[in-house]
């Protein structure tokens, strides 16, 4: 099994964004059997809120749940326990570098990196665009989809 943990700053925009994104993906693709995602905060601001009310009404609009996700904040276990830890920006990657003593590990790196877009997603918490991070983040996880089933 293949595990995906998606990472921003609060854990209730952007990443539990990808992580139900990502999950509705798997889920259509018929493989929530070898693959499991999760989301998770380099900060403490939002632990065990919901996902932030832009994010569920977007999601809402796609058909796609939030039930059951609380944010929560990233753990030193999360670099053994995940196969790709998934940053929303650059600020994310040296944060969980930092935090998990993850300096040269390729398993941590920038979500559209994988997209022809190699830019951060943008913090809706501060843009106001659910829009735009929902069609970043579902190219994105598309992407990342594909790679993750060429390497299981």
């Amino acid at each position: 099994m293949k595990q995906v943990l998606f990472i921003c700053l609060g854990n209730i925009c952007r990443s539990p964004m990808a992580e139900a994104v990502m999950r509705d993906l798997v889920e259509k693709n018929g493989l929530t059997s070898k693959i499991k995602v999760d989301s998770a905060g380099t900060s403490d601001y939002h632990i065990d809120e919901p996902p932030h009310r832009g994010t569920k009404a977007k999601l809402q609009e796609y058909g796609i749940s939030t039930s059951g996700m609380k944010a929560r904040q990233l753990r030193s276990s999360d670099l053994r326990d995940f196969d790709y830890l998934v940053c929303m920006d650059d600020s994310n990657v040296s944060n969980t570098i930092e935090m998990l003593r993850a300096e040269g590990h390729a398993k941590v790196f920038r979500f559209l990196d994988l997209t022809p877009h190699k830019k951060d997603v943008p913090d809706p918490w501060y843009t106001g665009d659910f829009q735009e991070t929902y069609d970043l983040c579902l190219e994105g996880c598309e992407t990342l989809l594909e790679k993750i089933e060429a390497d299981l």
